[in-house]
């Protein structure tokens, strides 16, 4: 809630604070931001308009969270994008989001179908994330794959088996789509023909793989180190 007013990106209507909220300091910063558009309500009418029972006493409306094209992902000078195939967990694509944020990454990129949106799961997983990254939505990761190279962009997908650890690779510091699968599925075939380099992150060999949003986490970060030096 904090990160959407702070944000302005999408312009909230209005926000209810429940009138039996515990003080706190994040509260009187919502309050702040809100302004004239704060509403003090009863706790009752606040789960109502929440629809679930852990609403930590705030609820806002606000506009819609609009996606926006790969095309305008892929033209920012110096474009760093996450590019996500198939990831069906909420709460992994909420930490993903989080640690895209964190790391500098100027979009991101999803399937519309066969893979998890931004729902309220996820949105409450990214902590705020949704509103300070930009999110594209494809038919599908191979097509997305086909624009970024004709827009000159180097893709790295993540995998297992990827020939090169992650933090050799050379185009790190260059536009780049960093590619990730699904869980338990990895990289599809279509998708790994597509990218430039396949990398990996090293791990013992007892450890058969890491989570997605642990091992996007790692990526990212190493990316993102690459990228402050150049």
């Amino acid at each position: 809630m904090r990160e959407l007013l702070a944000a302005a990106t999408r312009p909230a209507k209005v926000v209810y604070v429940s009138r039996d909220a515990e003080p706190a300091p994040v509260l009187d910063e919502i309050a702040a931001l809100a302004g004239p558009i704060l509403r003090v309500v009863p706790i009752e009418k606040l789960a109502a308009l929440a629809r679930t029972d852990t609403h930590q006493g705030v609820v806002a409306t606000a506009r819609p969270l609009l996606p926006v094209s790969v095309d305008d992902l892929l033209a920012v000078d110096g474009c760093f994008v996450l590019a996500l195939e198939g990831v069906t967990d909420p709460h992994n694509l909420g930490a993903v989001l989080r640690s895209a944020a964190a790391f500098g990454v100027t979009g991101v990129v999803v399937p519309n179908r066969r893979a998890t949106l931004v729902t309220p799961a996820v949105a409450k997983a990214a902590a705020g994330a949704i509103e300070h990254v930009p999110i594209a939505l494809t038919s599908g990761i191979p097509a997305a794959l086909e624009r970024a190279r004709r827009a000159q962009v180097w893709t790295v997908g993540l995998a297992a088996d990827g020939g090169t650890e992650i933090d050799a690779i050379t185009v790190a510091d260059e536009s780049i789509v960093l590619v990730m699968g699904a869980e338990g599925h990895g990289l599809s075939r279509l998708s790994t023909q597509r990218c430039d380099v396949v990398a990996r992150i090293p791990i013992a060999d007892h450890v058969e793989s890491l989570n997605v949003s642990v091992a996007a986490a790692i990526a990212l970060h190493e990316i993102a180190r690459r990228r402050r030096s150049r």
